[in-house]
């Protein structure tokens, strides 16, 4: 039995859906459903039982949940709004409820595996090194990523990080995001302003060093990281913090290119302001350091960006069920 926190969100059930892909459908999926899509990214998958988030948590604290049974605990649930400003909420879901699930795992000896993120590394001027001696160095540029950040302190100080796995996820995109509305990948964005009017809106550049359209980010593939989650998961050394992107950051205007070709589509770029309340906070480039997991030997080759791309709008969503 595996447990999967936020499993019916884009990381979560992507997951999953890896799970079932290896013979397991003996899951337990912890998330909180309230009246968004999310439940249809649950569709196609198999599993034993649906449990909400705050439940759960109760279940835990009482130890009602049988230890005996699990295999592993994939830790993915959060709250992944970057203009989330409630501090108080992010701490408590994002931070606390990480605490209770690792010490919980730890007590049974079930390996733990948690999302953590790239945006601990706030805007790069520190680097994107996953060196925990690095760690304390970091300032994350919004409570979503502090209340991340926070918990990979917590772990560091407590000696945890020889015993727990965190995976720092850069930019995924793929299929199952389509709940997400604003926090949905530019990749998905992009295919539905193509989609309805032939024309894609790139952010500006409003710093020097980068022309418009050429800003940077380390754009990653849901299909790789749930492989390497997996392989992660089964690994016996892999413990530690470790960044999960491809460690070759692409512009904004290769995305955009490669979403019109996938699309067949003739391209039609034009550019607006960043708007002034994310404007202080923008990152211009980030590219994981992927050194660390490289040496783990995990034989896996990420997918281009343009192959990426390809591979999600011709077989999710220009289909009517693009779920996994």
């Amino acid at each position: 039995m595996y447990i999967v926190t936020g499993g019916a969100g884009f990381i979560g059930s992507a997951m999953v859906k890896k799970l079932n892909h290896e013979g397991i459908d003996k899951v337990i999926i912890v998330d909180n459903l309230d009246s968004s899509d999310k439940w249809r990214n649950l569709s196609h998958l198999m599993f034993d039982d649906y449990i909400n988030k705050k439940d759960f948590l109760q279940l835990i604290l009482n130890n009602k949940i049988n230890a005996h049974d699990i295999q592993g605990f994939i830790h993915l649930g959060a709250c992944s709004s970057t203009t989330e400003s409630n501090a108080e909420y992010m701490m408590q879901n994002n931070y606390y409820y990480t605490k209770v699930m690792a010490s919980w795992a730890l007590q049974h000896n079930i390996r733990f595996l948690y999302a953590s993120s790239a945006a601990t590394y706030g805007d790069g001027q520190k680097g994107f090194s996953d060196d925990h001696g690095q760690l304390q160095n970091l300032s994350p540029l919004n409570v979503y990523g502090y209340a991340k950040h926070a918990f990979d302190l917590w772990a560091l100080k407590n000696n945890l990080l020889d015993k727990i796995t965190g995976v720092k996820f850069f930019n995924v995109f793929g299929p199952n995001e389509y709940h997400k509305g604003d926090m949905a990948s530019v990749v998905y964005k992009a295919f539905n302003q193509i989609k309805e009017k032939g024309i894609l809106k790139l952010f500006k550049s409003h710093h020097p060093a980068f022309k418009d359209g050429e800003q940077k980010r380390d754009f990653v593939y849901i299909k790789d990281c749930t492989k390497i989650l997996w392989k992660l998961l089964n690994h016996p050394q892999a413990f530690g913090i470790y960044n999960l992107g491809t460690g070759n950051a692409r512009t904004w205007k290769d995305l955009a290119l490669a979403t019109f070709k996938a699309m067949g589509v003739k391209p039609n770029i034009t550019f607006v302001d960043i708007p002034e309340s994310i404007s202080a906070r923008y990152q211009y480039f980030t590219q994981a350091e992927m050194a660390k997991l490289s040496a783990l030997n995990l034989d896996h080759t990420f997918m281009s960006l343009e192959d990426a791309i390809a591979d999600y709008v011709h077989n999710h969503l220009l289909h009517a069920d693009p779920y996994m």
